[in-house]
């Protein structure tokens, strides 16, 4: 009888663990994942594979972690192959690079201010962080989060608070995949309708120089790099794929990085974070705090973007329309997107996508320096 009760337990362990509540809620946060990446369109890319691993990951028994014989399921090779050896992020960066047009940041490099300013969150959270009972490091890594980059939260948390590296992350994919449903109510409660409306048209802008383009990612490494050596990974990463991009004789290598390259890393690393996603690593107080200060994060880079934006407009003859300050965050292109796309609701006719991603593209430089400067600072302050 004790037997068969042991064979009983062996072959229906994953029915009977069922019965734990928190797998339940798991399985339900890993369904809203795909529910907004799927039927609300909320970055499917990101969403749709993190809360497939999610589901994955909490199935009572399985083998896509640890199998029977001890060895490390596909999920962990995963992990320790892209996320624990920093490898995942910094293939990343050379997509993005490869995607991102440093001209309307060479016409206009003020645009880097606004960048600058959309970086207040980082701050803030840090701030809110220490204060909520956290140490330098760990409160660091969480401000980070306002670098509004996945990657970048991946770097810093693997180097300076290993232990919350599953919760970090999965927070600042989600709150970047969520920038569509964050940014429009704080732009909203902090502009007025005529503000939303100001004109930014489309100009036709004198081409910036192939060599004014090629060395400029050259020039902000080397500069990043000796200001915070420790930040060279990520922007080297970044500013490499650009040059693939601005060289004029690597096209199919800059093709590769934006869409093969992109598009397999972004799979690969949506579902192994989603799996970091299991029961007792998401249902936490901490990782409660650490949510709560997420959106403090994104809010702050907000309205630190806006903030600068109206006060720009105090002194220019020629105003800009507020709104484009939000973009200096670094979820890049979508929160252009969604600030180009909140203007047409205003005004059919009123297209900024131009200096939306203009400003977008500068946040994107800014929170690679910005993540580079708190990894510098963490081990001085600590």
């Amino acid at each position: 009888m004790s037997n068969a009760t042991t064979v009983f337990r062996e072959l229906f362990a994953g029915v009977l663990a069922m019965g734990d509540w928190s797998i339940w809620v798991m399985f339900l946060i890993g369904g809203i994942l795909i529910y907004l990446g799927v039927r609300k369109g909320y970055e499917p890319v990101l969403l749709f594979p993190m809360g497939v691993g999610c589901i994955l990951a909490n199935i009572p028994g399985h083998f896509a972690v640890t199998p029977a014989n001890g060895e490390p399921g596909f999920l962990t090779v995963l992990y320790n192959m892209g996320i624990a050896n920093e490898l995942f992020p910094v293939l990343i960066f050379i997509g993005i690079g490869a995607m991102c047009d440093f001209a309307p940041l060479l016409r206009k490099p003020y645009m880097m201010l606004f960048a600058a300013a959309a970086h207040l969150g980082i701050f803030a959270a840090t701030l809110c962080a220490a204060f909520a009972g956290f140490h330098f490091n760990e409160a660091a890594a969480i401000g980070i989060i306002g670098a509004a980059d996945g990657p970048t939260t991946i770097f810093v948390a693997q180097k300076f608070a290993t232990e919350m590296l599953a919760p970090l992350t999965v927070t600042a994919f989600c709150y970047m995949s969520l920038v569509p449903i964050i940014q429009p109510p704080v732009v909203k409660l902090l502009t007025t309708r005529e503000e939303r409306l100001i004109r930014m048209p489309y100009q036709e802008e004198k081409p910036v120089s192939k060599t004014a383009l090629f060395l400029f990612p050259l020039m902000v490494t080397l500069i990043a790099g000796i200001i915070a050596p420790i930040s060279v990974p990520l922007i080297g990463a970044l500013m490499f794929g650009n040059l693939l991009k601005v060289s004029g004789c690597t096209d199919g290598l800059a093709n590769c990085a934006q869409n093969e390259l992109t598009n397999l890393v972004t799979l690969l690393l949506g579902i192994t974070v989603g799996a970091t996603m299991t029961a007792e690593n998401i249902l936490t107080l901490q990782v409660l705090k650490i949510l709560c200060l997420g959106a403090v994060a994104f809010v702050f880079d907000t309205v630190g973007g806006l903030l600068f934006a109206k006060l720009a407009n105090l002194f220019l003859e020629k105003k800009i329309n507020p709104m484009i300050g939000a973009c200096g965050i670094s979820a890049f292109p979508i929160s252009g997107r969604v600030i180009s796309r909140m203007a047409l609701q205003e005004d059919p006719t009123n297209f900024i996508l131009q200096p939306a991603i203009g400003v977008n593209v500068a946040g994107q430089v800014a929170s690679v320096v910005a993540g580079g400067l708190v990894m510098a600072l963490i081990p001085v302050l600590m």
